[in-house]
């Protein structure tokens, strides 16, 4: 029975995620702790304390959702004896999900990938102005239909497919006035639903450029190591091991789409029957069991989900 262990992106975030984790467990009180120093801002305290406004600006969420997620990781290492390189075929991570799936697998500290995702946020709030773009869900259609609406709603403006997530859902992002359009559009092609996303820039899309030159110059000072389980790669839907590949989907992430029901399809194809959400939430687990009928999906971001996993491994 293959197993991949999955990382949660922007959106999961809630005031007090992880911090059962750190009062029940030194190895994940030490993570948050490793953030806090690294980034010079008591972020733990962020997190547990809010104000959510401020926990959900993106150069928050971001380091923030990886420290729970890798907060998560050490207590399964220190409690359960997990072993990512023996226990996994794969791991992989929703957008800024993938810096914490390669931590986990040891590409980068978690310093570093602290570091990474807070210039990252930064970055990507950066490039485009307050107000000039958009993202809206649809519901009810699939890749090639959005994309068809994106390309007609465009007008010469930036509108693509910014992630594909899988059961009926895609995100379109671009332009405000093209994304409105695309909402407009998508109603009278009989898509279930169309809605603006309460979302600060519009991701993973080409005017996100500008972020991604920041991300190439940032990732370029990174020291990589291959990670220790191959990490199924959201612009390609393809397992990376080698440093320098995985460097180049990082900066072409930040513009492209995140194929994240190709991703879990290609897991399962690759034999994967389980999958662990690991951090805060249980989205990505809710669109596995969508995407891949017959394999089982869970979370684990409390005490609770330690023991239940320990109790399973047990089992087997």
């Amino acid at each position: 029975m293959a197993t991949a262990f999955i990382f949660p992106g922007q959106g999961s975030q809630a005031v007090g995620m992880g911090k059962s984790l750190a009062e029940a467990f030194p190895a994940a009180r030490a993570v948050f702790d490793e953030v806090d120093a690294a980034l010079s801002q008591k972020l733990s305290a962020l997190m547990w304390e809010g104000p959510g406004e401020e926990l959900t600006l993106t150069a928050n969420a971001q380091p923030a959702l990886m420290a729970v997620s890798l907060a998560a990781i050490r207590v399964l290492e220190a409690e359960a004896g997990l072993s990512l390189a023996r226990d996994a075929a794969f791991v992989a991570g929703h957008s800024l999900g993938e810096y914490s799936a390669l931590a986990a697998a040891g590409t980068f500290s978690i310093s570093d990938a602290a570091r990474l995702l807070r210039i990252r946020g930064d970055a990507m709030q950066k490039a485009v102005p307050a107000g000039e773009g958009a993202m809206a869900a649809l519901l009810g259609v699939d890749l090639e239909q959005a994309r068809s609406i994106a390309a007609d709603a465009a007008q010469g403006q930036v509108c693509q497919a910014a992630n594909d997530n899988g059961g009926g859902q895609v995100v379109l992002s671009g332009a405000k006035a093209a994304v409105e359009r695309a909402i407009v559009l998508a109603g009278e092609r009989g898509v279930r639903r169309a809605m603006l996303l309460p979302v600060s820039a519009p991701f993973h899309c080409a005017l996100m450029q500008p972020a991604a030159e920041a991300m190439q110059a940032a990732l370029a000072e990174i020291r990589m190591n291959a990670p220790a389980v191959p990490v199924m790669a959201n612009v390609g839907a393809a397992p990376l091991s080698d440093p320098a590949a995985i460097r180049a989907s990082l900066v072409a992430q930040v513009t492209g789409t995140v194929r994240w029901r190709e991703c879990v399809e290609a897991m399962a194809a690759a034999g994967v029957t389980q999958f662990f959400e690991v951090g805060s939430g249980k989205v990505l687990a809710g669109l596995v069991k969508r995407i891949a009928a017959g394999t089982a999906a869970s979370s684990i971001g409390a005490p609770d989900d330690i023991a239940s996993y320990k109790a399973q491994q047990g089992a087997l």
